[in-house]
């Protein structure tokens, strides 16, 4: 009976721990929606979103995932994207869903994109940072990244960290830390808002659209049946930023950020949220 029931444990914990590595898109992700406008190419290894008058399109992950480091090389739509919104995100699903965004709002042709970051706890977001990057994003790929782990959430391009969100559950912050999320990308039109607050429309004219995904890395725990478990033992799960990191990211921060919650007064007149107090986050 109780080599059973240590079999039993063993097993559970066995069954919990499951760490996701690399390998083709088609293996990791399903097309959801845009009826033929999402495709994979080169055996798997190559994604492409498009979006026209009709439609747009997306896809998400076969897993769930509760903490881990996930990474994707993507290269957006080129030329003259304005209205156009390519969304890359992790979410759980309800009223009271968790999320991490990765949005980039397009532009006219000539001007730079924006990188539109968000976090949700709890159903609650409105923790937008904005930034310009220091590339085209269009003519390459590129490496966009998410470290979760219980402590932080840290946003970095091309290995450079962008923003650093902490767990300030001690202040009443509710953090990400409870709900699996899944990976989700999408390529939509979002004219009314997307570029210069709308003032810019979709050229139609200039569709089909096209977003291109490859080399996505998941470092992750996977959630099976609702459960998940991980060993301190995984490098990312109490992975934090050194000096340097913190050096690069005050240099995006100070260089490319255009719009900060934490810095806009006019939005919330009866006082920042209480985490802009202890940090930018």
């Amino acid at each position: 009976m109780a080599f059973h029931s240590i079999f039993n444990s063993v097993f559970l914990v066995a069954s919990l721990i499951v760490v996701a590595s690399a390998g083709s898109l088609n293996e990791n992700f399903d097309i959801t929606w845009g009826d033929g406008r999402a495709q994979f190419l080169n055996n798997g290894q190559l994604l492409t979103l498009t979006l026209d008058k009709t439609s747009g399109s997306g896809f998400q992950s076969k897993n769930e995932y509760l903490f881990g480091k996930i990474d994707m090389q993507i290269k957006l739509v080129p030329g003259n994207s304005a209205g156009t919104v390519t969304a890359y995100y992790l979410s759980s699903e309800g009223p009271t869903h968790d999320e991490i965004d990765f949005e980039f709002l397009g532009n006219v042709t000539g001007q730079p994109y924006t990188l539109h970051t968000n976090v949700f706890s709890q159903g609650k977001g409105e923790r937008e940072q904005q930034f310009r990057l220091w590339f085209d994003p269009t003519t390459d790929f590129h490496t966009y990244s998410i470290l979760w782990n219980p402590q932080r959430i840290v946003f970095s391009v091309d290995g450079t960290p962008i923003r650093e969100f902490r767990n300030l559950e001690s202040m009443g912050i509710p953090f990400p830390k409870n709900q699996p999320m899944k990976i989700y990308s999408s390529l939509w039109d979002a004219e009314d808002w997307a570029t210069q607050g709308g003032r810019i429309k979709t050229d139609w004219s200039k569709a089909p659209f096209r977003a291109s995904y490859r080399n996505f890395n998941a470092d992750a725990c996977v959630s099976r049946n609702g459960q998940s478990s991980c060993t301190s033992a995984s490098p990312w799960m109490n992975q934090q930023l050194d000096a340097t990191g913190q050096s690069r990211m005050r240099w995006v921060q100070k260089n490319y950020m255009i719009y900060n919650y934490c810095t806009d007064l006019q939005r919330f007149p009866q006082g920042l949220p209480k985490e802009c107090t202890v940090t930018l986050s």
